[in-house]
């Protein structure tokens, strides 16, 4: 967890951080679907990823995350590469594994909320805009920022 939250801070700009303790209960509820990435300077990437039903979205910076007993949805929460992992395929690796997962828990679709203008990184794992998010998931995402997108894609 000591090298997911130097990469945080290394990576987000944007939005305030999230606490260890909140990583900490998503990887604790999923741990099938978050990974990391080494290389030979240690780890330089991570992808914390839940399976929710959508659109039933974790709060940003939530202390507790319990996973529903029906999720439908891999929602990915977070990837950060750091400088050392650049230019590697390191995020690219990440994305791959975790859609790999989400299929084989029989997942159909995959969400996430896009920030610190990614929306393009994004779609080239087919992810697209969501038009019009529902009312209580504007809400948690209002609180990435003015700029943050809702997306979605089909697995």
């Amino acid at each position: 967890m000591d090298d997911v939250l130097r990469i945080q801070a290394q990576c987000y700009s944007e939005i305030v951080p999230e606490s260890r303790a909140s990583l900490r209960a998503k990887v604790h509820a999923s741990p099938g679907t978050c990974f990391v990435a080494e290389a030979a300077a240690g780890v330089v990437g991570y992808l914390i990823a839940v399976p929710v039903l959508y659109p039933e979205l974790p709060a940003l910076n939530a202390p507790s995350f319990e996973a529903a007993r029906d999720t439908d949805t891999l929602y990915i929460h977070d990837l950060a590469v750091a400088d050392a992992g650049r230019g590697t395929g390191a995020g690219q690796a990440l994305v791959r594994a975790a859609m790999a997962a989400a299929k084989a828990r029989g997942l159909e679709k995959a969400c996430l909320v896009a920030i610190q203008g990614s929306v393009r990184y994004w779609e080239q794992f087919g992810f697209e805009p969501v038009a019009a998010p529902p009312d209580h998931a504007a809400a948690k995402l209002a609180s990435y920022g003015a700029a943050a997108r809702l997306m979605q894609a089909t697995l």
